[in-house]
């Protein structure tokens, strides 16, 4: 998740009169154009314009066109911009964390405990293959392998702290199922960035469990 972008989102909501156009258009069944947000709120159609083209520009809300009549062809007139609110879920968490991952890879691992694979053990092979993944498909950027590393985990919200031969993770990006769940989610969370590790080609250093209060409960370490 790129938390500036979606923080610049949801800003966008901090004008007044934009929220209350957004509050609008969400609630209605279909898209609605400028002039019928413009009565419903009693304002002038070009604020109104002005707004929800603000609107569709922070990702908030999408733009079709269509002819309300109904009509076709000569005579029809032109279709009129229509605004709704876009599917996809708008969220910002401080410090991030990323429980949709989470959901995503216990779905998995439930499915592969149809041939008698215990869930734990599921769950930290799906979190491996997951962070293989994320690191194979990495940005590449210049440094040692700690520095790859923590590049990488970076994008995932862990807020890594590098010291000469560490690795340290600042945030949990799954800290109140960790807290719940601590047995589970850490070893899938183990498993998941020593799969990063692996999948970034870094045979030097390793994912290793260290729990402690006020971070994540892995770190990575040099030379291990």
């Amino acid at each position: 998740m790129d938390v500036s972008a979606e923080a610049g989102r949801i800003g966008a909501l901090a004008d007044p009169t934009r929220q209350a156009l957004y509050e609008y258009v969400a609630a209605q069944p279909e898209a609605v154009g400028r002039e019928a947000a413009a009565s419903a709120l009693d304002l002038p159609p070009h604020v109104a314009r002005f707004q929800l083209d603000r609107l569709v520009d922070a990702g908030l809300l999408e733009v079709e066109f269509r002819r309300l009549s109904g009509r076709s062809g000569p005579g029809a007139g032109r279709p009129s911009k229509l605004y709704r609110r876009v599917a996809e879920t708008v969220a910002v968490s401080l410090p991030e964390r990323r429980y949709d991952l989470v959901g995503h890879l216990l779905a998995a691992a439930i499915e592969r405990t149809a041939d008698g694979t215990a869930l734990p053990d599921a769950l930290d092979a799906v979190a491996k293959e997951e962070g293989r993944m994320l690191g194979e498909t990495a940005t590449a950027v210049d440094g040692d392998e700690l520095d790859r590393t923590a590049a990488a985990l970076a994008t995932q919200g862990y807020e890594p702290r590098r010291s000469d031969d560490d690795l340290v993770l600042a945030n949990c990006p799954f800290d109140s199922l960790a807290r719940e769940h601590t047995g589970l989610v850490c070893g899938m969370n183990h498993a998941y960035v020593d799969g990063v590790v692996e999948g970034l080609g870094c045979d030097h250093v390793c994912a290793r469990l260290d729990p402690a209060d006020g971070r994540c409960c892995v770190t990575v370490t040099r030379g291990a």
